[in-house]
């Protein structure tokens, strides 16, 4: 005799199932979430190294005043940029686990 009845253990088993195909269904949209952001990531990711060098170009151009500020907007950009590839990083370890 078994710890469930065959209603029981047919409700289990259907719950099993169902747990699985979601867990396939979360896993796949992951995997193209993932996707998705990589290649957003992959196309856009020299574009801090160019606007760098622009402003770079500029400073030289501009009064110290509004060097200065371009300077501070390409260290921000800089930020968002490892923002985002930490962000890219953690996509993949969440579809990796």
């Amino acid at each position: 005799m078994g710890l469930f009845g065959k209603n029981q253990m047919k409700i289990i088993e259907d719950l099993h199932k169902k747990s699985n195909d979601h867990c396939k269904e979360i896993s796949k949209e992951i995997d193209e979430l993932l996707d998705d952001l990589r290649t957003e990531y992959d196309e856009n990711r020299e574009v801090v190294r160019e606007f760098s060098s622009f402003v770079d170009e500029l400073k030289t151009k501009l009064s110290p005043e509004d060097a200065n500020k371009l300077v501070d907007f390409s260290s921000r950009l800089s930020k968002i940029k490892r923002c985002a590839k930490k962000g890219v990083e953690a996509m993949r370890e969440l579809a990796r686990d």
